[in-house]
């Protein structure tokens, strides 16, 4: 098992300094993809998937990334002044100066969607990704018309959230930036093998847009894996051993190829 990975930063000139933890590989695994976990909205690295598949990753000698995007957890800046836009450039920050070699992509809810943007954006660097409830394109399904008009004219909307006692607030520009990296209008031209997990009881994220990205996704490697009981968070013990299971074959599948 390799060490456990120490606090570190990343400082940049234009944007806020980063939180992230990466551990390296084990020697015999130096060739692996590094595994790259992509937080959802207003979520950090400390969360349950991503610690457990930080601690997996630890016991099979694999190397991990995972960090706090800026506004978040403990990184820089103001959450209300970020856009997906941003959060997607801090990954790929990340990626290009921490990471050597592919990388696999797991996200989380928006995550998800952001899995995709970085897989746009370096497809020669991106050997697969594994989604998590994964919510492309929510900007502009996840709200009433109402909540919509009020973020356009009022500037930001709040509302009651299911997972902490802070409210949860979008701004206008987080939804602009949304609105303009949408994905499910088109053909979305990922080539790498995806694997999609998405619960059916799901308040957050329609089932029925897990299959709208799997028809729109250019690569024929593709599986979903439908949880009839499964929530949003998707973090049950069950919940976890399936995540770990499928990152598991999808590295050997990978390994293979």
């Amino acid at each position: 098992m390799t060490n456990q990975p120490s606090h570190r930063f990343l400082d940049r000139a234009d944007r806020p300094r980063l939180v992230y933890h990466h551990r390296r590989a084990a020697e015999q695994r130096s060739g692996a993809p590094t595994l790259v976990f992509l937080p959802g909205y207003a979520s950090d690295m400390t969360g349950t998937k991503a610690l457990a598949l930080d601690g997996w990753a630890g016991a099979q000698g694999l190397a991990m990334l995972r960090f706090d995007y800026a506004g978040c957890g403990e990184s820089g800046g103001a959450f209300e002044e970020q856009g997906l836009a941003d959060w997607r450039d801090d990954a790929l920050a990340l990626i290009d100066t921490i990471v050597e070699g592919p990388v696999l992509l797991i996200g989380s809810s928006m995550g998800g969607w952001l899995a995709l943007l970085v897989a746009l954006a370096r497809p020669a660097r991106v050997a697969g990704i594994v989604g998590i409830a994964a919510a492309p394109d929510f900007t502009m399904w996840g709200f009433s018309q109402d909540e919509k008009m009020t973020i356009l004219t009022e500037g930001r909307l709040e509302k009651p959230s299911d997972y902490g006692p802070e409210p949860m607030v979008t701004t206008r520009s987080f939804w602009q930036s949304g609105e303009g990296n949408r994905v499910l209008i088109g053909e979305i031209a990922i080539d790498c093998p995806v694997r999609l997990i998405q619960g059916q009881a799901d308040p957050d994220v329609p089932w029925q847009y897990a299959l709208e990205t799997q028809k729109q996704l250019r690569t024929t490697d593709v599986q979903l894996l439908l949880i009839k009981d499964g929530d949003h968070q998707l973090s049950r013990e069950g919940d976890i051993a399936l995540l770990l299971q499928t990152v598991a074959t999808l590295m050997t599948d990978l390994r293979k190829q």
